[in-house]
């Protein structure tokens, strides 16, 4: 079982090597994660007026809900405060802003009952995002915007960290992802989704599990090899969260990160990460260090309409 630490006060340089070797963070709300969640809310609010975000699933024919996401999230994911808030947050935790690199941040939403769990909400399956190209010294965070309901949250399923999985993840291309499977099309995807998400071939114990709760504004730091799911949302409210990961110059260099045991995907997600102090690219020399000779097969990089 690997250890969850809660409000650690150790250093970037060495909380990265720790979640590299399996382990968890968890943080308490501070003012630049709250900041973060009142702006998302304020956001969510304007989608949905004169109804509780939380339970408007319950208001509106899902066709409708969904067209409201589809509108809501690109606004919250491209708006230059969302990445504000994102420098705040990572320099508030220790992280150097000038090293630190980050892909925009994505807001979530985990309806109940079943009622939308495909294109612009998908309900993820079980998953490491290491399948879906990311680097190995990828990190994610993961912040609640309401309030978390026991047994609707995120789940970390342990038993995989250093057990390889079958998997599709073979199929995977970043560039031909981003030409033909990101954008508003999603909204047509209500009861299904076809899309080629890489998933396990076998399976899997879900069981033991770590679900990890922590207040809105709160912080969940994770490496990109763990295998993690959305736990099925039953509590009669919807989920919101925000998500974005980041990368450190100095590991992409060297290629430090988690181990690889099982991804054989194509293609690199690091073009589209920026320098938290300033916006910039990452420098191409360490980008070509993650090409495999595949950038000709889609977009290089995901440019929304």
């Amino acid at each position: 079982m690997p250890t969850v630490r809660f409000n650690s006060d150790i250093s970037d340089d060495q909380r990265r090597a720790a979640l590299y070797s399996g382990e968890l963070f968890v943080y308490s709300p501070i003012p630049a994660s709250l900041a973060f969640i009142a702006f998302a809310r304020e956001i969510i609010s304007s989608a949905f007026p004169g109804l509780d975000p939380e339970t408007a699933q319950y208001e509106m024919p899902v066709e409708e809900y969904a067209r409201r996401l589809a509108e809501l999230k690109p606004i919250f994911i491209h708006h230059r405060e969302s990445k504000r808030h994102v420098r705040n947050i990572v320099e508030a935790l220790g992280c150097d802003s000038s090293e630190t690199y980050f892909e925009v941040p994505k807001m979530r939403s985990s309806t109940s009952d079943g009622y939308l769990t495909a294109g612009i909400a998908y309900a993820w399956h079980p998953h490491r995002d290491t399948w879906y190209s990311a680097p190995p010294c990828q990190i994610n965070w993961w912040i609640p915007i309401f309030e978390l309901i026991p047994g609707n949250a995120m789940a970390f399923h342990p038993r995989y960290w250093s057990e390889p999985i079958n998997n599709s993840s073979a199929g995977y291309n970043y560039y031909e992802w981003n030409a033909q499977h990101r954008g508003g099309h999603l909204i047509q995807y209500i009861k299904e989704d076809p899309r080629p998400l890489p998933k396990a071939t076998q399976s899997i114990e879900l069981d033991p599990l770590i679900e990890l709760n922590c207040p809105p504004g709160g912080v969940i730091l994770f490496s990109a090899a763990q295998l993690h799911s959305s736990m099925p949302n039953n509590s009669g409210r919807t989920r919101f969260s925000i998500d974005f990961r980041t990368a450190n110059r100095g590991d992409l260099k060297t290629r430090e990160g988690a181990a690889n045991i099982d991804s054989a995907c194509t293609g690199t997600a690091l073009r589209e990460f920026v320098r938290a102090a300033d916006l910039e690219p990452l420098p191409e020399d360490i980008v070509t260090m993650y090409e495999d000779g595949t950038e000709s097969r889609g977009a290089a990089v995901y440019k929304p309409k």
